[in-house]
């Protein structure tokens, strides 16, 4: 049947190769795209490559349709691949002329196509649920830590800890680590003691919550990995059981077939 010799060619590890080169490709020529250089001397080359591989990834896609029909949709992995192409598919002048830039987006492609890379972002699809109440715990230690700030410190210090807005921003800062012995020390010049508001957010914020951020990643890959496991070692259940039952009726049929074998060697004797 012609759906599913289309389905076995798309599916096939040569052809998804072929496909993850083109993106990688695409990308690279994309970049080429930012170099007004290489624009002026190959710009027209460049176009031209860019169109020919959206045709490619339309004639892709249009076969999977083609294929799976509306089962196509039912993958999420399959609709973020038709978004993205048909982004590429709209006009990239007037008021769309910014989803011009927005080719690059092809790329991400890679993540469905790769293995390792869709693991991974579905590891942190399954995560968000749990890291979602590690941003919760770490919208509260922001919350008490800048509140207390801007008590102590706005006085003095009004272009850090001036409002309460001002302190958070500046606590986001302390938290990535980016310049915040500069800060600490100038204010540790007028309030001594100030060493320990800020060791005691960065231990909070930077490492406890991050490590807490880590192991819940990390979790969840190994659940996700035993649940793929779990879920092949089903399915080769299934095939051996699925084997062993067109065995079992082989080893019948040939039976019967020699029972009837024999009833005519014997009948011919007789």
């Amino acid at each position: 049947m012609l759906r599913e010799k289309i389905k076995v060619f798309t599916e096939n590890a040569r052809f998804q190769n072929f496909i993850i080169g083109l993106i990688v490709f695409n990308a690279i020529t994309i970049g080429f795209e930012t170099s007004d250089k290489i624009m002026s001397s190959f710009g027209s080359e460049l176009l031209l490559i860019d169109k020919i591989i959206l045709i490619i990834f339309v004639v892709e896609l249009g076969l999977k349709l083609y294929a799976n029909r509306l089962s196509f949709f039912r993958n999420g992995w399959n609709i973020f691949d038709f978004s993205i192409v048909a982004v590429a598919l709209l006009p990239a002048s007037g008021i769309f002329a910014v989803l011009r830039s927005l080719r690059i987006f092809r790329s991400l492609r890679l993540i469905k196509n790769v293995p390792k890379l869709r693991f991974i972002v579905e590891s942190l699809f399954h995560s968000l649920p749990s890291l979602l109440w590690i941003f919760v715990l770490l919208a509260l230690v922001f919350y008490v830590f800048a509140v207390i700030g801007t008590k102590l410190f706005s006085d003095m210090f009004p272009q850090w800890f001036g409002t309460l807005g001002a302190s958070m921003f500046t606590l986001f800062q302390i938290m990535t680590l980016e310049g915040w012995a500069d800060i600490s020390r100038e204010i540790m010049g007028r309030y001594p003691l100030a060493n320990i508001y800020f060791i005691l957010f960065i231990l909070l914020a930077s490492y406890t919550t991050l490590n807490i951020f880590i192991a819940i990643v990390v979790n969840t890959m190994s659940e996700v990995q035993q649940k793929i496991s779990t879920e092949n070692v089903d399915k080769i259940e299934t095939i051996i059981q699925d084997e062993n039952v067109e065995l079992r009726n082989d080893i019948r049929m040939l039976k019967e077939q020699i029972i009837k074998l024999e009833e005519k060697i014997t009948k011919r004797v007789i």
